[in-house]
C-alpha cells in the first residue's frame, strides 16, 4: 500500500473524536481524509442530527477542500465507527461524480484499510446518470 494512504489514514483518525454536542447533534463518530490532485490532505467528520440536517464525514472533508480553493478529488479513506469495510454513501458519490463528471471514474477509494482494498468510484459507480 502507498504511503499516502498512511497519511490520510493518520489525518483521519486524527479527526475522529465521537462526541455529543447537544441532545439533538452528535459529531465525530465517522472521518475521512480527501487526498487533493495537488496532493493536499483535508479532513473532515460526520455530523449527525435528529432532523437530516447532518453531513457525512466525506462531504465534510470535500467542502474544507473546495472551502481552501481546490475541487479536484485523488483519493478518499474514511475511518467508520467500527473500523472496517466501507464505502461512500449515494449523496457522497454523487457529490463527487458532480464534482468531477470527465474524470470522477478515476477517483480511488479506500474500501478496507486494514486488507488495503481500494476501489475506484467508477467501479463502484459504473452506470451513473452523469455518465
Amino acid at each position: 500500500m502507498d504511503k499516502i494512504w498512511t497519511q490520510m489514514y493518520e489525518a483521519a483518525n486524527a479527526v475522529l473524536n465521537p462526541r455529543k454536542i447537544s441532545e439533538y447533534v452528535t459529531a465525530g463518530e465517522v472521518s475521512a481524509a480527501i487526498l487533493s490532485k495537488s496532493g493536499r490532505i483535508y479532513t473532515g467528520v460526520c455530523l449527525d442530527t435528529c432532523s437530516t440536517l447532518g453531513i457525512c464525514a466525506e462531504r465534510n472533508a470535500i467542502f474544507n477542500m473546495i472551502t481552501n480553493g481546490e475541487q479536484e478529488i485523488d483519493k478518499v479513506l474514511c475511518i467508520p465507527p467500527v473500523e472496517g469495510k466501507g464505502a461512500p454513501c449515494g449523496a457522497c458519490r454523487e457529490l463527487m461524480v458532480q464534482l468531477m463528471p470527465d474524470s470522477y471514474k478515476d477517483i480511488e477509494i479506500m474500501l478496507d484499510y486494514k486488507t488495503g482494498r481500494i476501489a475506484t468510484l467508477g467501479e463502484l459507480t459504473p452506470e451513473w446518470w452523469i455518465g
